[in-house]
C-alpha cells in the first residue's frame, strides 16, 4: 500500500527577466523569463482517506477545497487521472498571496509530486510536468525548480547554469496584484526597455552578481508601479540598503533585492521590518537551486 502520508515543500520563485510578447491565440501571452526558485516554502501534507473524498485544510482558512484554489484543482485532476482513492491535503503557506512569486503553482506542484509519491504512482518528472501544465503555466516550473528559461507561456522550459549563491531580501507590500491584471495592464509603449536574456544567462553562467543585477528587467513593472507608486519606492530603499539590483517578480507587486552578503541582506530585512507598515511581510531568503 505504500506511505500513509508524505510532506512537500512548495518553494517560491523570482523572476530574474520578464519579456511579454505577443497574445497567442489562447489568451496568454508569449513571455521569455528567467526564474529562479529561493528559499521561501510552503508545506504540502498528503495524508491517505479510507474513502474516494479529497479534503483540505489551510493555515488561512479562506483558502479552503473548491475550484479557486489551484492545489485542490490538481487533487482532482490526479484522482481522476489515476484512479485515486481518497486523501486529506494539509497547508501550510508561508509564500505571500498574489505576489507574482507563483505561490499557488507552487502548492499545486506540491500536490502533484507528493501524490506521485504517495500512490506510487511512478511517474516522471516530464509526466508530472505535463500533467501540470493543463492546470496553469508556472507549474512545470515549479516541479522542476533550479534556474531555468522559461518560454511559450511559461511551460517550455530550459534548465541554465545555476544562480551564485546569493542572499535575498522579500518585501510584499500590503495588497495583491493578480496576474490577469497585470498581463491586461501591459503595453509596449510603456515597457520601452527589454531584458537582454543571452546576456543575463552569460552573467549568471559567470556567477558575475552585479552584471545580473544591471541586466535585470521585468516588463509587468512599468504598469504595477503606475498604479502602486510604492513598489518603486521599495526597489529604492533596497538598493540603498545595499541591494546589489532590486526589482519586482512576475506580475508583483512583490520587490525583491539581491545582496552578495549574509549580514547585509539580514540587515536590510530588518531595517525593512522596522519601518515599513505592520502589514508587509519581509523575509529574508537565499537562492535554492538545490531540490
Amino acid at each position: 500500500m505504500g506511505e500513509y502520508s508524505v510532506r512537500q515543500r512548495a518553494y517560491a520563485k523570482i523572476n530574474l527577466a520578464l519579456n511579454v510578447g505577443e497574445t497567442r491565440p489562447d489568451g496568454f501571452h508569449e513571455v521569455t523569463m528567467i526564474m529562479q526558485h529561493v528559499s521561501i516554502w510552503d508545506e504540502v501534507t498528503i495524508s491517505r482517506r479510507r474513502d474516494q473524498a479529497i479534503t483540505l485544510e489551510c493555515n488561512l482558512p479562506f483558502l479552503g477545497a473548491n475550484e479557486k484554489n489551484i492545489a485542490y484543482r490538481a487533487a482532482l485532476a490526479m484522482q481522476e487521472a489515476y484512479g485515486l482513492s481518497g486523501f486529506h491535503i494539509r497547508l501550510y503557506k508561508k509564500i505571500p498571496i498574489a505576489a507574482g512569486m507563483a505561490g499557488g503553482s507552487a502548492d499545486a506542484a506540491g500536490v502533484i509530486r507528493g501524490l506521485n509519491r504517495l500512490f506510487d504512482l511512478g511517474l516522471s518528472l516530464e509526466e508530472m510536468m505535463q500533467q501540470g501544465e493543463k492546470l496553469g503555466s508556472d507549474i512545470p516550473y515549479c516541479l522542476l525548480g533550479g534556474t531555468c528559461l522559461a518560454t511559450g507561456r511559461g511551460e517550455k522550459l530550459q534548465r541554465i547554469a545555476p544562480m551564485p549563491e546569493t542572499h535575498v531580501a522579500v518585501v510584499k507590500p500590503n495588497f495583491g496584484i493578480s496576474t490577469p491584471w497585470s498581463y491586461a495592464q501591459f503595453s509596449p509603449e510603456t515597457a520601452k526597455e527589454t531584458a537582454d536574456i543571452p546576456a543575463m544567462m552569460q552573467a549568471i553562467k559567470h556567477r558575475n552578481l552585479d552584471q545580473i543585477s544591471r541586466l535585470m528587467v521585468n516588463q509587468l513593472e512599468p504598469a504595477a508601479v503606475a498604479a502602486y507608486p510604492v513598489i518603486r519606492q521599495i526597489e529604492q530603499d533596497l538598493l540603498q540598503l545595499g541591494a546589489s539590483g532590486a526589482m519586482m517578480t512576475g506580475s508583483g507587486p512583490t520587490v525583491f533585492g539581491l545582496f552578495k552578503r549574509y549580514e547585509t541582506a539580514r540587515e536590510a530585512v530588518r531595517h525593512c521590518k522596522a519601518n515599513y507598515p505592520w502589514r508587509y511581510q519581509v523575509f529574508y531568503c537565499r537562492i535554492a537551486n538545490q531540490r
